[in-house]
This record gives structure tokens, C-alpha cells and sequence, in this order.
């Protein structure tokens, strides 16, 4: 390992495994974020200084950031500068251009973010995706809407998770809401809504070549989640199955076609009722709402610690992917109308790992049998409904995620 000043942006508080793998690494950490997390419960025992922006709807002034980070580089030789989020991964791109750090610049970091951009280079990649349109010329908007029918979705190009989608049911309800966007419908991107389970691919890439994978299944597509409150739940695909052989091959190319020389990857397809694989939206960091955890719990690889390792060597092509385990996992959190919930009841052995969040209830079960998790989240999913499960309205920016 080499050794040296890593700078970590974070708008929101995640990434303590990370920040804790560069130190013993040997490497200084540095925390940029927004006032309103200056007192979050950082691993301050790691890292060495923590600079707070201004962070109104988690919108830093992007000139500002480039300002205050200029003037930190004075006294501070940076080396490398990384985004622990996704909301973050433009601004990091920003500042290396700018500071001539080594990483991932605008143009690379842009297909990591814009859902436009991503769609266009997997198309190029041959890359199977649904129908898209940009929201931008009508008569291009009006010819889809003529040739794909109904339902649509309608899908801001910047945002994560699943903040500010809308499903159309026909297309007056489309140019309806396009006229309400006025001129922030450039920045959305119009698809067509294909049928079909969600999966998602965790990758660590070196070379623009996948070194680990672990492929799962949501239980309920995060936008029926997000928008129709639901207990989230997501679970390993078989080891050795078609499913994970397939998912295996078109995450692969999604990597070489995007251009991501090294880092992480959360991937998502829609896994089509016709049984095609269909590329959803990706991006350049670990995957949120604990599912590093349950990749921790089904193949004992840290992503947090792997990217950290990743980032810290002195040559990233000289990385060795840890040999993985082959257990399954099976991942559910829900929002909880009890401030502490008591899960003392779920005492089961293949429990791993427990939620420990205000209003939040949560576990990660594993094991080696693919049908006793199946057995266990028939039982738990029912349970969790009952016992814990409430509901708030669909977050509409990135500041409500908070």
C-alpha cells in the first residue's frame, strides 16, 4: 500500500468502513460535508479533519466546494478525492478535474449519474435497455409516445434511489406533467415500463473488468417501496443458476461499455417477464439500505473496505479480489411506528445482523440453503407488517432523505 491524503465527500452519513480501511492503510482522511451533519456521529478516531459547506437541499454551490477545497489544497497535498454517495460522485468528478487529481473525471463520472448518459453508452455498448426518450424535443417525445404504449415512466436524470419518479398511465398524463416541470424537464428522461423483477449486480471493477459480483432480486421493485411504502426486501439469486450466470454476463458488459476503470458498482436490470435481461441504471459507489451488509453476510466481502483498499494502492491494477463465500442472504428494513422496536422475538440462528436505527426495523438472515431463507422470509415479511411497518410520503429531493 501506498500512503498519502485521501479527501471523502458525503452527503449524507455513510461510508465509517471505508473511512476506517484508508487509516489503517496508512492514509489521512479528510471528511467533506454539510453543515447539517457537522455533529453526525463520524468515526472521528480516524478521521483527521472534518469541513462542512452550506448544504440547502443537499445542493453544495459547486462553486464554493471548487473555492474552499482550492484553498484547503494550499496547505494540504490531496491525493485522491472520493464520492461516498451518489449525490457526490459529480462533485468529486469537479474537483479532480480541477485539482488534477487522479480518478474518475466529468465525462466518465456523467455516465455514472445521468440516466440519460448511461442509456445512450449502453445502447452503443449493444447493451439490451427499455424504450427511452430524453425530455427534451416534443416531436421526438411525441413520436415515442405514439410508437410505445402505455405505461411510461418518467425518471429524473440526476436523482438516486427512486426520488421524483413518476408512472404515467397514458400520454396526456405525461405532457401533463412535463408541463408542470417547465424548464427543469430537460432534466428527466421518459421510459417505457416493462413488467418484470428488479435485480441488482454488486461489483468491485478493476481494468473496467468485473473481479467480484454478488447478483439478488428485489422482493418489491424499490419504486413500489419508495413511493407505496412497503417493507423492502431483497435476497441472493441461486449460486451457479441461469439467473446469476446471466446477470453475471450483462453486468460485465455494462462495466467495459461505461468506462469505469476501477472502484465499485451498484448495477440495476429488470429481469423482463419474457425473460429478457434489460439494463435499469447504475452507479459508481456501494449499494445503499444495507446492502453491503447482506454482501458482507452472503459472501464475507466488505465492499466499503475492498473500495478502500481499491483506493488506497499505489497501482489499482495490482488489486486481488478476496475469495468470496458462497452462503445466501436475504436483506428486509422497514420503517417502524415504535421509535426502539423490540425484535427480541426474532431469535432465529440464520440472523446476522439487526437494525439498529430510530423508527427503523431491519435484519439480514444467511445460510447455506438457498430454501431456508426462502422459508424464513415467507415467515418474517408477513410478521414485519404487523409487528413494525409504517409508512411517511415519497421523498420529492434529496433532502428528505435525511
Amino acid at each position: 500500500m501506498s500512503s498519502g491524503t485521501i479527501l471523502c465527500l458525503a452527503s449524507f452519513e455513510k461510508g465509517f468502513d471505508f473511512m476506517r480501511k484508508c487509516h489503517e492503510n496508512g492514509w489521512r482522511v479528510l471528511l467533506l460535508t454539510g453543515e447539517s451533519l457537522k455533529k453526525a456521529d463520524w468515526p472521528m478516531d480516524v478521521v483527521e479533519a472534518v469541513y462542512c459547506l452550506p448544504d440547502p437541499e443537499k445542493q453544495w454551490n459547486l462553486n464554493h466546494m471548487v473555492n474552499a477545497v482550492s484553498y484547503l489544497a494550499r496547505s494540504e497535498q490531496i491525493n485522491r478525492i472520493v464520492a461516498l454517495d451518489d449525490f457526490d460522485v459529480e462533485k468529486a468528478a469537479v474537483l479532480r478535474e480541477h485539482l488534477r487529481v487522479d480518478g474518475m473525471g466529468d465525462t466518465t463520472a456523467r455516465n455514472f449519474r445521468d440516466k440519460l448518459a448511461m442509456r445512450g453508452r449502453a445502447e452503443d455498448a449493444g447493451i439490451a435497455i427499455p424504450r427511452y426518450v430524453g425530455a427534451i424535443n416534443h416531436q421526438k417525445i411525441a413520436k415515442f409516445l405514439a410508437e410505445v404504449p402505455a405505461p411510461y415512466v418518467l425518471k429524473p436524470r440526476f436523482q438516486a434511489n427512486a426520488i421524483g419518479i413518476v408512472k404515467c398511465e397514458n400520454p396526456e398524463q405525461v405532457w401533463k406533467e412535463l408541463s408542470n416541470l417547465g424548464d427543469e424537464a430537460s432534466n428527466y428522461v421518459l421510459e417505457e415500463f416493462v413488467f418484470g423483477d428488479i435485480c441488482h449486480v454488486d461489483s468491485i471493477i478493476v481494468n473496467e473488468k468485473v473481479v467480484f459480483a454478488c447478483t439478488s432480486r428485489y422482493g418489491t421493485p424499490p419504486m413500489e417501496v419508495f413511493h407505496g411504502g412497503r417493507v423492502f426486501t431483497t435476497r441472493t439469486v441461486p449460486h451457479g443458476s441461469e439467473d446469476e450466470k446471466k446477470l453475471l454476463a450483462v453486468n460485465a458488459q455494462i462495466m467495459t461499455g461505461l468506462g469505469l476503470k476501477f472502484g465499485v458498482s451498484h448495477t440495476e436490470f429488470i429481469y423482463a417477464k419474457d425473460g429478457r435481461i434489460l439494463f435499469l441504471e447504475t452507479s459508481a459507489r456501494v449499494g445503499g439500505a444495507h446492502i453491503a451488509d447482506m454482501v458482507i453476510a452472503s459472501t464475507g466481502v466488505n465492499l466499503w473496505e475492498e473500495w478502500a483498499n481499491l483506493e488506497t494502492l499505489e497501482d489499482y491494477r495490482k488489486y486481488k479480489a478476496p475469495k468470496a463465500k458462497k452462503n445466501h442472504a436475504a436483506l428486509m428494513v422497514t420503517l417502524s411506528h415504535f421509535t426502539h422496536p423490540d425484535m427480541s422475538s426474532y431469535n432465529d440462528k440464520e440472523i446476522a445482523w439487526k437494525l439498529n436505527k430510530k423508527q427503523h426495523a431491519g435484519l439480514i438472515i444467511a445460510d447455506k440453503s438457498y430454501d431456508r431463507i426462502t422459508e424464513l422470509l415467507e415467515d418474517y415479511v408477513p410478521r414485519f407488517y404487523k409487528d413494525f411497518f409504517a409508512s411517511v410520503p415519497a421523498a420529492t429531493s434529496a433532502a428528505q432523505m435525511s
